[in-house]
């Protein structure tokens, strides 16, 4: 992922560059293919008390932008990144629900089974319907 940053009306110290990274750095885990996260850019500007951080992330399915406000530019930074975290997870969290509710769910037996556990099962699913799950009681009474 390539980051590159910006600072308007203050100069980033470089603690703050490696800050920036290390916490871009992390929204990679929500990621299948590190690709997907393509480049990210930080611009940081100070305005008399007020210091902001706006990042903007483009993704192979679009671009994500976040903007916060601080006392702080590290803090500022935090917060941007926390709000692009939150974004990236309800934005995975969607797709994987679209993806899970298309398909019939089922269940199969796979060939990795034992011989014992399907014979079992066989047996539990193939007893008489007086046998079990009533209290042994037959239909009908």
């Amino acid at each position: 992922m390539k980051i590159s940053t910006t600072a308007r009306h203050c100069e980033l110290a470089p603690e703050d560059r490696t800050f920036v990274q290390q916490r871009l750095e992390r929204l990679l885990r929500y990621f299948r293919d590190p690709r997907d996260l393509m480049e990210a850019h930080v611009v940081v500007g100070v305005e008399k008390y007020r210091h902001s951080a706006e990042i903007t992330l483009k993704l192979r399915r679009g671009e994500v932008v976040s903007r916060e406000e601080a006392n702080d530019s590290r803090a500022a930074i935090e917060q941007a990144a926390e709000h692009l975290e939150h974004q990236i997870r309800r934005l995975k969290e969607k797709r994987l629900s679209r993806k899970r509710d298309g398909q019939p769910r089922e269940i199969a037996l796979t060939d990795s089974a034992s011989g014992d556990e399907q014979d079992m099962l066989e047996e539990f699913f193939d007893e008489p319907p007086g046998a079990a799950g009533n209290g042994g009681i037959p239909k009908g009474e």
